[in-house]
Order: structure tokens, then sequence, then C-alpha cells
């Protein structure tokens, strides 16, 4: 495992042009659409007291500074400032059935678009923001801090860290974040969550932080294509296997275990209370991620 060290190594040059493309793209999006979504589905940690002043028409009865109040012969109220000083962990899923995609990108792509979205939120809302990349196991660790300097180091290890692990253990770095981070943080697990069984550290996880969930997903696993014979390679494992794909039953079958799948682990987290925002290869991440905000806002204004 790495861990980013305070000076960067040297990058490519075209390389620094994709972080800067990357940073003048999300940073308009971040500008335009999720200015305010963020903030408000992101609450601080608390109310910090700014100062007193002079009761207005308008202002809260219950915020009156009694004691003040009584010197001055006239109201006066005490004002607070919220307390942000948040922590954003993005944790990617970067083993082998996230280098996969049968239509606009693969979805290690996509993945690297919604966390460069994410962070660019944070950073523009002066949180920190931090990375954990992962396989089968932790390969990389950029801990949190704020600042346009840092959000753009985490742009660059998003696109050219490259993993020494093939297979998937969402567990194992969800048992990692829990160890790694002594305060209430936003986790944001970003991975395909193929085959994982990860009830238990997801709970514990959970149970300190707000942990959302962000399926990725690429149309050719949710409905096996019917491309007649086929040899199908599993990018984690290498195991190779041939399959008709005109087969009706075959395909049937295959539907019903993704659905079974896609059903379990959507119960789970609606058990645990965590956000789903699911995103596809082959569509825009804008709009899930909007779909997500708005959901929370509206949950919000209803307690």
């Amino acid at each position: 495992m790495t861990t980013a060290s305070p000076r960067a190594a040297l990058v490519p040059p075209d390389v620094l042009r994709q972080v800067r493309l990357i940073e003048l793209r999300t940073r308009g999006v971040v500008n335009s659409l999720f200015a305010g979504e963020y903030r408000s589905v992101f609450k601080g940690q608390g109310m910090e007291f700014s100062e007193v002043r002079e009761y207005q028409a308008g202002d809260e009865v219950r915020n009156i500074d009694w004691n003040v109040t009584a010197r001055m012969r006239r109201p006066y109220v005490k004002r607070y400032i919220e307390e942000r000083e948040l922590t954003v962990m993005l944790a990617v899923d970067l083993s082998g059935s996230e280098r996969f995609g049968t239509r606009r990108r693969f979805k290690s792509e996509a993945a690297t678009e919604l966390a460069a979205v994410l962070a660019m939120s944070a950073i523009r809302n002066n949180d920190r923001v931090g990375t954990l990349f992962f396989t089968d196991r932790v390969e990389h660790v950029v801990p949190p801090r704020k600042g346009r300097r840092h959000a753009l180091r985490v742009l660059r290890d998003l696109l050219v860290f490259r993993p020494e692990g093939r297979g998937t253990d969402v567990g194992g770095a969800l048992e990692y974040l829990s160890r790694m981070l002594a305060h209430t943080a936003v986790v944001f697990v970003i991975s395909d969550f193929l085959g994982a069984d990860v009830e238990r550290p997801l709970k514990r996880l959970a149970r300190r932080h707000d942990v959302v969930a962000v399926t990725v997903e690429d149309p050719a696993e949710i409905a096996l294509p019917d491309v007649g014979l086929a040899r199908l390679s599993d990018p984690e494992t290498g195991a190779v296997l041939d399959v008709d794909t005109s087969d009706p039953a075959l395909r049937a079958a295959y539907a019903a275990h993704v659905t079974a799948e896609r059903d379990g682990r959507k119960r789970l987290l609606r058990r645990l209370a965590i956000d789903e925002v699911p995103i596809r290869t082959d569509a825009a991440i804008i709009e899930p991620l909007l779909r997500f905000f708005r959901a929370r806002e509206t949950r919000a204004r209803r307690r």
C-alpha cells in the first residue's frame, strides 16, 4: 500500500493537462449545478457562536440573549454559524471488474469522473477530502486535506494510479476506513459491489459515518446480449468460459441471477439506511447525483 507524500511525484505533461481539463470541467458542473445542493445536504458537525446583535424583525425568539437584553434594555440575539469542517472520503474500487465497459467508457472512468466532481464539491465548500483506492487489498491512501492544490493531487492520482491487485475486497477496505477515520466523515464507496459480502463491515462503518454507496454498472452486466457463441473472461481471476448467448434459457437464468443480486444489495442498503447512487457507463453521472442530493434535501425538510 502507498500513502500520498507531501511532495507530488514527477507527473508527465499530458497527465497534468488531463488534470487541468477535469478541474475546469468539474468546476463548471459544481458551480452551476451543485453549488447549493452539496452544502445543504452535507451539514456541518454543529453550530458555533458568532456574535450578539440587536434584535431584528423575523429573528427567532429562542435566540434572544436575555442577559445582554436586560443590560442594554432592548432585545439582543445570539448569532451562530455552521461549523463545516467536514471530511469527505472517497473509497474507489480499482479491481479488474472496474476495467470493463461496452458503451462510452469503462466503469473505472465513470467512477473517476464522479469522484472528481465530489472532490471539487468538497474543496469548494472548504471541506477536507481524501481517497482510498482498493482492489483485493488497500492499494493507496491520500489522507484528507483542504485546498485546491490537494484536490488536484487527488485528481492526478485518480488518473495515473495503477493497482497491483485484480480481485475485490470491499469489506477489507471498509474495515480499514473504520480504523482510519477518527472523526465522523462522509464516505462514498464507489464500486460495482459484484459478489461482495459487505453487510458486517458496512454496518460497522455506517454506525459512525455517513456512508453513501455509489454502484457502477455496465448495460452488458445487467442483460446478457444475444451475440451467439462468445468467450467470456473474468477480469479478476482470468477464468475463461465459452457460452451460447443465443440460448434464451441461459439469458433468462443470467437475468434472474443479476436481479436477485441487485435486489439483495438494495434491501441491505435500505436496512442500514445507506443511500445508493447508481451510475452507468452509458449515461452521464450528473443526473444520478442531482437525484441523490434532491432526495436527501426533501427528506431533511420533512424531518
